[in-house]
């Protein structure tokens, strides 16, 4: 891995004279006030401006200030006309353009395409203050209001369309956005070190069309420079039947070596094995390596060759060996040059360490935006995920390589955040990122990952040569809880259970210290075959760790209790899958209030297998292996209602899904199966299921949620929530509520059950219409 210059190295622009400012200026009066009388860079974003390192507006234009430029901001414009694109004037160098801390597809719709109500990133919550596509939306009006002004694109929207990707809202292949959105370059990833680069070389007098050799970049070309060698990327993942191979060693710009291969003409068997005689080439360099991946118009019409490119992008993420991709579209090629190197602890706290004021622009004035309010109190100590789930965007755009922060610049935060922030209470809600206990967790030997090529450092299982030490997170965990004025902090980042239960001190400190009563882990599902198409490991591992958090929690004399996520409808999930995950569900009495179900982002791995029914995990071919997919909406509303056993909008379906399963013996009400036979009342059930509302997976219930409770077991034969409770009913309370329902049973012609006193033991239970 090649050397960075380190983002502190560079000289300032001279306007770092105006120092920075309190906020970064949203309107000319701001900049009047800063005495300035124009900006050198205008970032344009989908969110509200808030000045805090957990937005990326904040965080780049931060850096950009650190470095001497003047950057204003342009939050939630109206889109409709430039009008709004033109009120800071023109910048001197160049528009910063992101759709926002979301995909804006994302951000508005849900996973079965109903418009969101609301939109955590803008002031009030309010809908609809970003159009869809924002970035490329925002890039066209850039390109109106200041023809001339070059167009950076950013964000976690660009970063994960950069190449032609499927697009679930309109179920088809698109472009690379770079070619709809009229943008000069694209950055992907957390993009600083890009980010100065580009704009130290602009205010040096560089032309955006020059500036092609950045890491963490995409441009347009129109075809491969000098000094190139191409890879077709089928030589590397076969697909099967292709066009003519030309040799991976060949120099495609040297005519002599073409003719050679021409020379050859056989006509290939795509069935026979060949021994195939590379060419040798004294220059051959991986730093002079592309390979180019199937064109946009081949994937678009070939689902195969789309899973096979997408298998190819993430074989070519580590830092330390991945090449160059191009990807034709139409006339021009799309470049892709290899990602970012990672920002060292340095680095990373220099970035954390810029004047942030911590709170939204006072323009907004009281109106609290709630991406704010859910993380106005926490501190983020770390970037990356080698987790490398499939359905999770965090390592195509963060990296798999973990980067760090200083325990220095951690404490110096939490100081900063208690004597800044208003309403600071002694509790920080997180001290994570994207994982909660990856910090300083990397492979052994530097080497060995620089040459790795695994899209994942724990799946199947934990690497040999990961360092699983949880120490330094441990002696954060007690530095941090030893400050003054420090209550309590808790851990809200998704933990990676495989991993914690490598080091029980570790569990154990989490679980003495650091719970707010509840603890949500996402084993995401409890069978083998969805699990293997997420990358995520077996549910014995959540086991393991449920003992452990069990078993320290009772040492720390505390009542806690294990939330798990689960997600529904996931490539390679059957409905005998979602069958046996509510099985499980209802043995461990979990009832989900809430269901995740599979959302196909740009991108993802498991977006590639629900497009193309393949599993880019493995090579590809055409006749490699299928993978189950859940498109239809009927299957995926069964699937919900799998997880969602309890309630019984979906019990109708169920039934019907069993009897045609083959599993009819899951239909009664008997503590083994999943679904009674008949439907209560609608208005009886509602009224007890809302007063017995405790948390899904809690253990915990008073004696009017036990009196309900009890109800719903007469007429659901599910168990009450609390069914292992210790204290005795209310014996008059339950005599009356069970007197009432069969009342109602019998007046709706249900009759009595088996599970009532007067219940014909053996008779024929009737079962509601559907």
């Amino acid at each position: 891995m090649h050397a960075a210059t380190p983002l502190f190295d560079y000289p300032k622009y001279w306007a770092e004279c105006f120092g920075p400012a309190p906020f970064l200026p949203m309107s000319r009066e701001e900049m009047d006030q800063l005495g300035w009388d124009s900006c050198d860079i205008i970032i344009v974003t989908g969110d509200a401006y808030v000045d805090h390192p957990s937005f990326g507006m904040a965080i780049i234009g931060r850096l950009l200030e650190a470095q001497g430029f003047r950057v204003g901001i342009i939050a939630q414009p109206d889109w409709t006309s430039k009008a709004d694109f033109m009120k800071l004037g023109e910048p001197n160098l160049f528009f910063g353009v992101a759709a926002g801390n979301m995909d804006s597809m994302i951000n508005r719709y849900t996973a079965d395409k109903k418009i969101r109500s609301d939109d955590a990133y803008t002031p009030g919550g309010e809908a609809g203050k970003r159009p869809d596509r924002a970035s490329l939306v925002y890039s066209q009006r850039c390109k109106e209001a200041y023809k001339h002004v070059p167009i950076i694109l950013g964000g976690i929207e660009a970063s994960l369309r950069r190449i032609a990707h499927y697009d679930y809202w309109q179920d088809k292949v698109r472009h690379s956005i770079l070619i709809d959105a009229c943008a000069d370059i694209l950055l992907f990833g957390n993009a600083e070190r890009a980010i100065v680069e580009v704009a130290q070389r602009l205010a040096a007098g560089e032309t955006i069309e020059d500036i092609n050799d950045v890491r963490g970049t995409a441009f347009i070309r129109r075809d491969t420079p000098e000094g190139w060698f191409e890879v077709d990327s089928t030589r590397i993942d076969r697909p099967g039947k292709v066009d003519k191979i030309i040799n991976p060693y060949v120099n495609t710009q040297d005519t002599a070596a073409c003719a050679i291969e021409q020379e050859k003409g056989e006509v290939e068997d795509p069935n026979e094995a060949k021994v195939v005689q590379l060419l040798p080439h004294p220059r051959l360099e991986r730093d002079r390596t592309v390979i180019r991946l199937p064109s946009f118009e081949k994937v678009r019409n070939d689902p195969v060759l789309y899973a096979h490119a997408n298998r190819v992008l993430h074989l070519e993420t580590n830092p330390g060996n991945a090449r160059a991709l191009v990807q034709k579209h139409g006339e021009v090629d799309v470049w892709f040059n290899p990602p970012p190197i990672p920002l060292t602890t340095e680095e990373m706290d220099y970035v954390f360490g810029m004047p942030y004021a911590r709170v939204p622009h006072p323009a907004y004035g009281k109106a609290k935006i709630p991406a704010y309010e859910m993380i106005r109190f926490s501190v983020n100590i770390m970037r990356g995920c080698f987790g490398g789930c499939t359905f999770c965007s965090i390592t195509e755009h963060e990296g798999r390589i973990i980067q760090n922060r200083s325990h220095e610049s951690i404490l110096n935060e939490i100081e900063e955040m208690r004597d800044k922030v208003p309403g600071f209470t002694g509790v920080v809600s997180d001290l994570g990122g994207p994982t909660a206990n990856m910090y300083r967790i990397a492979c052994k030997d530097p080497e060995i990952e620089r040459h790795c090529r695994k899209p994942s450092c724990v799946y199947p299982g934990i690497c040999e040569n990961l360092n699983t030490d949880h120490s330094s997170l441990i002696e954060l965990y007690r530095k941090a809880r030893a400050l003054p004025g420090v209550k309590k902090i808790l851990i809200a980042s998704g933990l990676r259970y495989d991993l914690a239960v490598e080091s029980p001190e570790y569990v154990q400190e989490l679980v003495t210290h650091h719970v707010g009563g509840y603890l949500k882990i996402a084993p995401e599902h409890t069978e083998r075959g969805p699990l293997d198409k997420m990358m995520k490991p077996g549910i014995g591992s959540y086991d393991k760790f449920k003992r452990m958090f069990e078993k320290y929690s009772k040492e720390a004399g505390k009542e806690q209790y294990l939330i798990p996520y689960f997600i529904a409808a996931h490539p390679g999930t059957t409905d005998e899958d979602m069958m046996n995950l509510a099985l499980w569900l209802k043995r461990n009495d979990f009832r989900a209030d809430q269901v995740q179900a599979f959302y196909p982002s740009p991108m993802a791995t498991a977006t590639a297998m629900y497009h193309s029914g393949k599993n880019p995990l493995r090579k590809v071919t055409y006749k490699s292996e299928g993978v189950t997919i859940v498109k239809s909406e009927a299957q995926r509303r069964l699937h919900k209602a799998f997880l969602r056993y309890h309630d019984p909008k979906g019990w109708p379906m169920l039934r019907e899904a069993l009897e045609r399963m083959g599993r009819s013996d899951l239909i009664g009400n008997g503590k083994h199966q999943l679904i009674p036979t008949y439907q209560p009342q609608t208005d009886e059930y509602q009224s007890a299921r809302r007063k017995n509302s405790t948390p899904a997976g809690s253990k915990k219930v008073g004696a009017q949620g036990k009196t309900v409770g009890k109800i719903l077991t007469q007429h659901t034969g599910l168990p009450p929530r609390g069914s292992d409770g210790s204290q005795a009913w209310d014996k008059r309370e339950q005599a009356k509520a069970a007197a009432e329902a069969r009342r109602k049973a019998e007046k709706s012609g249900a009759g009595k059950d088996a599970g009532s006193k007067g219940g014909k033991k053996g008779g024929k239970r009737p079962v509601a219409p559907r």
